[in-house]
């Protein structure tokens, strides 16, 4: 799967499960939280001051 900007944070640990390693690592630490499962990778960045090019680079390497 490629991920973008707009790829759900749900989608994304429903679809590939081993990259909640990366998010957790990023600082994305509330991955189980109902509400997380429906922002987008852009949205969920904007929240924790993440920059999502960084996060797409480790996400689609």
């Amino acid at each position: 799967m490629n991920f973008n900007k707009d790829t759900l944070i749900g989608d994304i640990l429903e679809q590939a499960p081993e990259k909640a390693d990366i998010l957790l690592e990023v600082g994305m630490h509330c991955l189980s939280c109902p509400a997380s499962q429906q922002e987008t990778l852009e949205e969920a960045c904007e929240v924790h001051g993440i920059d999502v090019e960084e996060v797409l680079e480790k996400l689609n390497a």
